[in-house]
């Protein structure tokens, strides 16, 4: 099983690599925002344990979140297998976002036998995504796209929260940076390469 955690700053790219990646490798997409969403909108213990704590402004805590990955881990393995069904394993985004979280996760996964395969970065110099940003903010909408001042503090605010994440995959040697200017295809590829080395050497 293929278990995939993708890095990135805010413009790096994710979401257009996400998308090609799960198609290739038939992933299950697991975005912390999405599992929160789902949650609150089936009514589930977690969904309304999390909803509680949004709506007071309180972030929701670690076990939460790790809860509702374990919920979709459980979901996936009690699904029949089948040629259209299958899931070939599953692309982390947004999470984990702290060591603490990175534990978690793999406590977990290897509950259900499996382990998180490679950790890749997207790396993009800060100058290039706060151009890239404020171009998307011409057309998303977001007014976090559209001040040049928010966009330096979320970029710096990942840099510095994300670093000792890195460090953490590192030193299981699975911490891969692959640099994210450029054509999307030759991006993609990079990835794949990563990707194949990876499971060649867990094997």
């Amino acid at each position: 099983m293929l278990n995939l955690v993708l890095f990135g700053p805010p413009g790096a790219g994710k979401g257009t690599q996400s998308e090609k990646l799960i198609q290739q490798y038939n992933l299950i997409h697991l975005s912390t925002g999405d599992l929160l969403r789902s949650q609150i909108a089936a009514g589930t213990e977690l969904g309304l344990q999390a909803k509680q704590l949004m709506d007071q402004g309180l972030l929701v805590p670690d076990e939460v979140v790790i809860g509702m990955i374990d919920f979709k881990l459980q979901e996936s393995q009690s699904s029949p297998a089948s040629a259209t069904n299958y899931v070939g394993g599953f692309i982390f985004d947004g999470f984990p976002r702290t060591v603490p979280q990175a534990q978690a996760l793999d406590q977990l996964l290897a509950r259900y036998g499996t382990q998180i395969t490679t950790m890749v970065a997207l790396v993009v110099d800060d100058e290039e995504l706060i151009r890239r940003l404020l171009k998307r903010g011409e057309t998303s909408g977001r007014p976090d796209d559209q001040n040049e001042v928010l966009i330096r503090r979320r970029v710096t605010e990942y840099n510095d929260k994300t670093k000792p994440v890195a460090d953490y995959y590192a030193q299981q040697g699975k911490y891969v940076a692959i640099d994210g200017i450029g054509d999307i295809e030759t991006i993609f590829e990079a990835i794949c390469g990563t990707i194949l080395k990876a499971n060649v050497g867990a094997k």
